[in-house]
């Protein structure tokens, strides 16, 4: 018998539906997005502005929300004007830690560039990626230092302030006309605007942070009329941030000879809670830090020890300073140093046998054993030794020795002649 026609078209329906409900039931279910156990602040990080042939930092902080410690293996970058100075991997972040990381942009061209890195670890996100970008730009010869300034942690309602000094590099003159600052809590104040900076010429205006809020901030200031893009950070806390101490406030190196290096000790330690010390900057050459790996953590309560090195290149009194940035309650940290450059003074020595009948000696002195021999002794020598104070580092002489009796008259030299090579 012949099925009904509108029963004939519901079966294959209803067998489609069941179907469909059975495959969409073997599918996964998706909760919310899960935690993140190594988290980044800023993970979007944008230089602005830069000069083809100058470098910007900016800090990024790579905070362990976590349980236990996170080990960075490794952070590929993308983008061949991007690096990260000074990173030392593996890199270690405690549980409930924060370690700052450095990212540059050193512009080869005009036109925006983008890359980012790929961080990864041992954490339950293996894999944390960061976006940075930048754009290239014609410098007009001005200058920031620093280049990029990072407040620290600084209490939420409380303002730190820093300076910064910006210079016209070239001879021409350059009207900076504005200044305008990016970012939650960032302040510029100084000189009234617009002002004319002549070649060489100078001015400080001054940077305050003053968060509204416990998270990580970042931002910028732009210098209108320059090309120029002055990265920002800093970190609103509520809590005390820790303290940071150097000793001893002051080394002195004292008297050193130009071209040889000498070391001092100096400890650095963290009171209160951790110091995370972010980077550091000499104000002279001669001065370098040698041991530290920024950026590096002091835990409370604890210290760390490393040298500093002065290595004078010319003679006379030094001074200078190392200047520690980090996230402490006051951010910038200065070590005072100062040193003597000595020009090493050499001389040679000469002794001889007494003779008889000699009113007194002459010395001469030649640069080859075979050369020309010069009388070095403006006066006849009464004594048995003689020492020559006008020898040059680095060289050699050679020394005779004549003898005079009461009548003047001059023996032979002393054979063989006397050899002294000056260190």
């Amino acid at each position: 018998m012949k099925l009904p026609q509108r029963l004939h078209r519901q079966f294959p329906f209803r067998i489609l539906f069941l179907a469909l409900i059975a495959v969409f039931s073997t599918l996964p279910v998706f909760g919310g997005n899960t935690t993140q156990q190594l988290t980044c602040a800023p993970c979007s990080l944008p230089f602005g502005a830069v000069a083809v042939g100058q470098t910007q930092t900016q800090v990024v902080v790579l905070a362990n929300t976590g349980q236990t410690s996170v080990t960075v293996s490794a952070i590929n970058l993308r983008g061949a004007d991007f690096g990260l100075p000074n990173l030392t991997l593996p890199l270690t972040v405690g549980a409930g830690q924060s370690v700052a990381l450095q990212v540059s942009f050193s512009p080869t061209a005009s036109g925006l560039t983008q890359g980012g890195a790929t961080i990864t670890s041992d954490a339950s996100n293996s894999d944390l990626e960061l976006r940075i970008r930048g754009t290239g730009a014609k410098g007009d010869g001005v200058v920031a230092n620093p280049s990029s300034v990072s407040f620290g942690s600084v209490l939420v309602g409380q303002s730190s302030t820093l300076p910064v000094v910006l210079t016209n590099t070239r001879s021409a003159q350059v009207t900076l006309s504005a200044l305008k600052t990016t970012g939650n809590g960032f302040a510029v104040s100084g000189p009234t605007l617009p002002l004319i900076l002549n070649g060489g010429q100078s001015v400080t205006f001054n940077l305050t942070f003053t968060p509204q809020s416990a998270v990580t901030t970042s931002g910028s200031v732009l210098v209108s009329g320059a090309t120029l893009n002055i990265p920002l950070s800093g970190i609103g806390t509520q809590t005390t941030s820790g303290q940071l101490s150097i000793s001893p406030s002051l080394v002195s190196f004292g008297d050193v000879a130009v071209g040889t290096t000498v070391t001092q000790p100096i400890t650095m330690s963290a009171t209160g809670s951790s110091v995370t010390v972010s980077s550091d900057a000499s104000s002279d050459s001669q001065f370098v830090l040698n041991g530290a790996s920024l950026p590096f953590t002091i835990s409370a309560g604890q210290s760390v020890a490393f040298n500093i090195a002065f290595t004078p290149k010319n003679s006379g009194t030094t001074s200078g300073s190392l200047t520690f940035i980090s996230n402490a309650s006051d951010s910038k940290l200065v070590e005072s140093l100062t040193g003597n450059g000595t020009i090493q003074q050499h001389s040679v020595t000469l002794s001889w046998n007494q003779g008889t009948d000699v009113a007194g000696y002459n010395v001469y002195r030649s640069t080859s054993a075979n050369g020309t021999y010069a009388k070095i002794n403006s006066t006849l020598d009464l004594n048995t030794t003689y020492t020559d104070g006008t020898v040059a580092s680095g060289a050699t002489y050679f020394y005779e020795a004549t003898a005079l009796n009461s009548s003047g008259q001059e023996s032979v030299p002393s054979t063989p002649p006397v050899v002294a090579t000056i260190p």
